[in-house]
Formats: structure tokens, C-alpha cells, sequence
């Protein structure tokens, strides 16, 4: 196998590069989720055309390819959308490079770069005339990251599938993931005249801009506080003052590995005495927190996770302030048990506004054979013994469709990857690598 995979090594860059091109974000230039996302499936739908899969598009919302033949389908679901590029690269995002034995671009590891190595390995097996007992499907959504309605579409014309699994986690897999909440933090009474910042309400906010009316605070408690937590700031006056406090970005399941620069601006005004009832708000129910400890969800927190707040954008529009709030609970908590606390902010001020829509937590036995046949793929190829499942608060497509977990593409204690960040990189040994644990994994699969 590691043959084959170094005899199409070139032409895996090559399609992860074709793919990498695409700029797919969520846009409303076309329908379902934008131009780009049109194209990026075609352009996958072609790939696995010549590779020899059977292939289907399912109204833009997604793509597969298939190989196999029987009743039973094996599943795997990567994504193709991708968060928003923001700035800060070294190259250009949508034209992937190599270099020191990285490649680079937006989407190479998450999850473009996992769908390529899904790819290749169904072709393996494929071309090696592997005997299929159950259909393998590769399905490819565009709307993973803003909301799945990709796969729910998938599941409404196609079915759900009998087991399988998603490459956007980590390895050796995840059998539980984290509920999520979605809203709006909302002030209706503000001093602010305008505010701005953050690129996608499922990153950390790592710049802000704002402005607040000349004498409405005390300027040097706020930048006494700024230089005391060590955050980058910048002040301008006109007419008003001109307010830019800059964080560090990473993803909503980790607020720990981020800076929010929404929470440091809040907080900085409120040690300057601002008096505004939004910022007093915030301050009595989040201030730096991103595990909702002000608002009691330490008492909902379980032995293997707890809950977790970020807050990736922030807007004006009509005097009013706009704040997406992220909300990941615990996989063994509830929708309802845990959207009260943040219902109950309203009793006072309402402050909060729902999306309207919870996601459930994911949990598996890790007892369970297909459990078991994917940890097998994973040992067998690196001999890692020690390494664990693990319980996440990332959402992945495995809450959308039925009998599917997370399973890689990253590495236990690998290097960071920049997912959701600039510079996003993918290992070329672990893209290798990645493909010749998935074609252990579809193989157990095939016999569970």
C-alpha cells in the first residue's frame, strides 16, 4: 500500500490543489450556500468520476462517489465549505503551496485535504480489486461549518447510512461530541456608536473596532487594563474615540487556546467605568469566562466534559449591538437543561437571543463493532496503543446522519494545523498516512 500511495502522491496534491482553489465560504450568490461551493463540487464530482466511482449530485446541497456492491452502505462524510481566510497568511490561501514538507492552503486539513485521503483510499481498494461485501460513499457536503443543512438535505433525499465515519476530528476517533447552542448577545441601550469585528461565530474574535462618544470613559483605566492582560490596542480620536483591540483567533469548541478581543473590549470598558447597560451586562455574566462559570454551568459539567462560550462576531445596526454567542455543553447534559441558564438572563434584561435551534450531544459505547473496527484500522497502521477516544466539543456531521463518529484526520500530539486560522498546513506524511489508516478502516468496516 505505502507503494501505491507514493505512486499517486503528485496527483493527491493535484487534486487537493484543485480543490484547495475554491474559496467556498457560505455566499448568497447562488443557492444553496454560493458560486463557489457550486464549483467545488463539481470539480470533486469529477475526481471521483475518473477515478472510476459512481457518482450523484444531490441538488448542490452535496455530492458522492461510490464503489462497492450490496444492501448495506459505508459512509464517509468530509466537507468542502471552509471558514473565511482572514488575513495574516504567507501565501495565498485558495493557491496551496508546499514547503518543508507541508502543504498550505485554506481547507488543506480541514476538511479538503481528509476528503482527498478518503478518496484515495476507496481508489486503492478499487484498483487492487478489493471484494466489497457493502457499498462504500463518499459524501461531500458544503455547509458544515454554518450548519449541516448540507447533510440534513443528504439524509432527506438519500437515507441515512449503516455505519461509517467523518475524517474532521482527530485520531483515534471521538465517540462523544459536545451539544451546541447558538445566539445573539443583544443591546438595545448602548453608548456605542458603532462596532465591528470577528470573522465567523464559530472562531474566536481576534479584532474589534468600535466607537464611543469623546468623555464616555476613562481612557487610561482602559489602556491600563489592556497593557495589564498584555492585549494588543490602538486608540484615534476625531470627533469620537476610535477603539481597536486585537485577540488571537481559534476555534469555538477551545476558547482557551484563543484570545476574544469582544471579551477584552467589554471588560477593559467596564474597568474604565463606561456606563453602559450593556457593558455591565456582560460583565456580570461573562466577563473573561468561556466556561459559563458566572452563569452556574459548572453544575452541569459531566466526567468527561464541561461547557464551553465564545464569541466570534459582533455588528451594529440601529443602535444596536449584535454579539454571536457559541455554546457547546456537555455530551451526557440536554438542550433544554442547558439553554435555561441563558433563557434566565432575560428575566432581568433581555439580553439573549436564541437561534431557535439546539443540536443534541453525540454518544457512542466504544464497545460497539464499528467502534471497534475503526480503533483496529487506527492501531494496526501506527501501532499507537495508548491513545484514546475522546469526548470534543467540536460539532461534526456525525450529529446529522445516523451510525457515524469523527475519525482523524489529525494526530495525537500532532503539530498544529492553523484549522480556522491563517497559515492552515497539512503534514505531507500525515496525509499519507491518513490514507492508509482509511483503507484498514473501510476493510473492517466491510467485514463488521
Amino acid at each position: 500500500m505505502k507503494n501505491y500511495i507514493e505512486k499517486n502522491l503528485t496527483a493527491m496534491k493535484e487534486d487537493l490543489a484543485t480543490l484547495v482553489s475554491h474559496n467556498s465560504i457560505l455566499n448568497n450568490d447562488a443557492l444553496p450556500f454560493g458560486l463557489e461551493n457550486r464549483k467545488v463540487l463539481d470539480d470533486a464530482m469529477k475526481l471521483m468520476a475518473d477515478k472510476g466511482f459512481r457518482t450523484k449530485n444531490v441538488d448542490y446541497y452535496a455530492c458522492y462517489g461510490e464503489i462497492g456492491a450490496g444492501d448495506e452502505v459505508i459512509g464517509i462524510l468530509a466537507h468542502l465549505d471552509i471558514v473565511p481566510a482572514g488575513d495574516g497568511w504567507d501565501s495565498d490561501p485558495f493557491a496551496m503551496v508546499e514547503k518543508d514538507g507541508y502543504l498550505f492552503g485554506r481547507g488543506v486539513s480541514d476538511d479538503k485535504g481528509p476528503a482527498i485521503a478518503s478518496m484515495y483510499a476507496m481508489k486503492y481498494l478499487l484498483d487492487t480489486g478489493y471484494p466489497f461485501k457493502k457499498r462504500v460513499r463518499l459524501i461531500l457536503g458544503c455547509n458544515e461549518e454554518t450548519g449541516s443543512k448540507c447533510i440534513e438535505h443528504y439524509v432527506e433525499k438519500e437515507g441515512h447510512i449503516d455505519m461509517g465515519f467523518t475524517p474532521d476530528g482527530g485520531f483515534p476517533g471521538i465517540y462523544a461530541e459536545k451539544g451546541m447552542i447558538g445566539g445573539y448577545l443583544v443591546g438595545k441601550n448602548t453608548k456605542f456608536l458603532a462596532i465591528k469585528g470577528g470573522d465567523a461565530g464559530n472562531i474566536v474574535c481576534k479584532n474589534v473596532d468600535a466607537r464611543l462618544p469623546l468623555g464616555s470613559f476613562d481612557e487610561e483605566a482602559f489602556a491600563r487594563y489592556l497593557d495589564e492582560h498584555e492585549i494588543k490596542y490602538a486608540i484615534r480620536k476625531d470627533d469620537a474615540i476610535n477603539i481597536n483591540v486585537q485577540g488571537l483567533a481559534a476555534h469555538a469548541s477551545t476558547p482557551q487556546h484563543g484570545i476574544n478581543a469582544i471579551a477584552y473590549l467589554m471588560e477593559a470598558l467596564y474597568a474604565a467605568k463606561l456606563d453602559d447597560e450593556f457593558v455591565n451586562f456582560f460583565h456580570k455574566n461573562f466577563a473573561l469566562t468561556y466556561n459559563g462559570e458566572l452563569l452556574g454551568y459548572e453544575e452541569l459539567k459531566d466526567e468527561e466534559s464541561n461547557t464551553t462560550i465564545n464569541f466570534g462576531t459582533v455588528s451594529f445596526t440601529d443602535g444596536s449591538i449584535r454579539i454571536s454567542l457559541d455554546m457547546r455543553f456537555p455530551v451526557q447534559s440536554s438542550y433544554q437543561k442547558c439553554l435555561a441558564p441563558l433563557m434566565k438572563m432575560n428575566e432581568e434584561n433581555s439580553f439573549f437571543e436564541s437561534s431557535g435551534r439546539g443540536v443534541e450531544p453525540l454518544y457512542f459505547n466504544q464497545d460497539t463493532p464499528m467502534i471497534k473496527a475503526l480503533m483496529k484500522a487506527y492501531v494496526d497502521v501506527t501501532g499507537d496503543h495508548e491513545s484514546k477516544m475522546e469526548a470534543i466539543g467540536g460539532g461534526t456531521y456525525a450529529k446529522a446522519i445516523h451510525n457515524c463518529i469523527a475519525f482523524g484526520a489529525g494526530f495525537p500530539n500532532s503539530e498544529d494545523m492553523h484549522m480556522h486560522n491563517a497559515n492552515e498546513r497539512l503534514k505531507i506524511e500525515d496525509f499519507k498516512k491518513q490514507v492508509e489508516i482509511y483503507v484498514e478502516a473501510i476493510k473492517n468496516l466491510n467485514e463488521a
